[in-house]
């Protein structure tokens, strides 16, 4: 008899505990602080309610119905041919089909008040900053105040911001959870996001992509702040030392490093941005690039492992050794 009392009491003390745990949770996407976090914390629990409209009455039934008809209640109708209602198969029917309804009626609505490349209505001026993930560290360019930034970025309150994300590197993704909307930055693509700050703060960014040994590196600080807390945030950062040029500056900063710490840029190359962009596209600087110099063309990736496999397979026939190099 002592053995299930000792379980009982153990089970009761691992649920308390976890209950404790849970309260020190807290969640981003349920406490946002951005237009855009808001209008999805509305999505996410709209879409909770009307799912609970067939969760919470199948747990309740399959509790009433295991009570009523327990052995020893004998008032129980006892119905062994009983086969079809009616009723039930329009109940059971009827209410999903309207769930879905509702709920197709919502996403199709909330697809488009939530696309991230929609600009956000707003009387204040819009604010441009060009995001570029790189191995692995944020590198922020603010085209208007000609600075740029390395893991921290600054930005009016009720202001909307439009972010110009791509890469240096692999595939990474843009994500400020209290903000809203992520958005994936890939080399050679010109992607970009709104997001709106409604309440000063610092808040949380990070890449939620995947890319390799130092992604846990890839963290910022998003400052939104007061209009004179900005413009004194950028005379700060003006006043460093250190200018980032496009490319001999660049080259440097893409090297890899991991929890790289915040540095500020007092100046930046024109264009910075776009000439990134481009590169990827030309295989060279466009600016630097002449009409004479050879330019290395865009390569598929489908058509070079293609090529790569024929090679093979042609060495394989021969009885050459197969190289591995172009697979790494």
């Amino acid at each position: 008899m002592q053995q299930p009392s000792y379980w009982r009491r153990s089970g009761t003390l691992v649920l308390i505990a976890l209950c404790l745990l849970l309260a020190g949770c807290s969640s981003a996407l349920m406490d946002p602080k951005g237009v855009v976090g808001e209008t999805q914390r509305s999505l996410i629990l709209s879409s909770f309610g009307l799912m609970l409209i067939v969760v919470i009455p199948v747990i309740v039934m399959t509790i009433v119905f295991g009570w009523y008809y327990r052995r020893s209640n004998t008032m129980a109708e006892y119905l062994p041919d009983w086969a079809h209602s009616n009723w039930i198969e329009a109940i059971v029917w009827l209410v999903p089909v309207v769930i879905v309804a509702i709920l197709g009626v919502i996403t199709w609505k909330s697809s488009h008040d939530l696309d991230p490349h929609r600009a956000l209505e707003s009387d204040t001026p819009e604010l441009e900053i060009q995001a570029v993930a790189l191995d692995w560290k944020w590198l922020f360019i603010y085209p208007e105040q000609g600075i740029a930034t390395v893991n921290e970025v600054a930005f009016p309150v009720d202001t909307p911001v439009r972010f110009r994300v791509s890469s240096g590197s692999v595939m990474n993704s843009f994500f400020i959870p209290r903000l809203g909307s992520q958005i994936y930055a890939m080399a050679g693509m010109d992607n970009d996001v709104y997001l709106e700050a409604n309440e000063i703060g610092t808040y949380s960014g990070r890449s939620t992509n995947y890319s390799g040994a130092g992604f846990s590196g890839m963290i910022f600080d998003a400052h939104a702040t007061s209009d004179e807390d900005f413009d004194a945030w950028v005379e700060e950062v003006r006043q460093s030392p250190q200018t980032l040029t496009y490319p001999e500056g660049y080259s440097q900063l893409a090297e890899r490093s991991s929890f790289n710490p915040v540095e500020y840029f007092a100046s930046v190359t024109p264009e910075f941005y776009e000439r990134l962009v481009s590169s990827f596209h030309t295989g060279s600087d466009p600016e630097t690039d002449t009409q004479d110099a050879p330019r290395a063309p865009a390569i598929d990736s489908n058509e070079a492992y293609q090529t790569t496999d024929n090679q093979a397979s042609g060495e394989a026939e021969e009885g050459q050794p197969v190289s591995n190099e172009a697979g790494e």
